[in-house]
């Protein structure tokens, strides 16, 4: 059974969304489903700072030995910052998703975008469903 946190909000297609001590920003990363189901991770290409990026806009890849797949941005927002660090350790996103493995954080733009996001509970559901 994947892991789903409580506090965190999460997308259909796997992505979720942690609130920072800064309202206005998020860290954006993929579930702990979504690394199971890719397998080893062995590369990631993650946005520069200053990039924009529209609700479930593509703002990513993450190439793993089974597949090749889009990573898509939960929220509108403009990119503060990538996780360089994953550019050496890749294979973080699979030990640590929630934490260390963590993508991107986004100036959220439309705070009401939130509404559309699941919520753990919700995220749960659907991985059974």
């Amino acid at each position: 059974m994947a892991n789903v946190p409580a506090d965190l909000l999460y997308t259909p297609e796997h992505e979720y969304i942690r609130k920072t001590s800064d309202p206005a920003v998020v860290e954006i990363g993929i579930t702990d489903y979504a690394q199971g189901e890719l397998g080893d991770i062995v590369f990631l290409e993650l946005p520069k700072a200053g990039a924009t990026f529209e609700r479930m806009g593509v703002f990513g890849t993450v190439e793993a030995v089974k597949a090749v797949s889009e990573l898509f941005c939960p929220v509108s927002g403009e990119v503060v910052e990538s996780n360089t660090a994953l550019d050496a350790d890749p294979a973080t996103v699979n030990r640590d998703p929630y934490g260390a493995g963590w993508m991107v954080r986004l100036r959220v733009s439309d705070p009401s975008e939130f509404g559309a996001l699941l919520d753990a509970a919700a995220y749960q559901a659907s991985l059974s469903g």
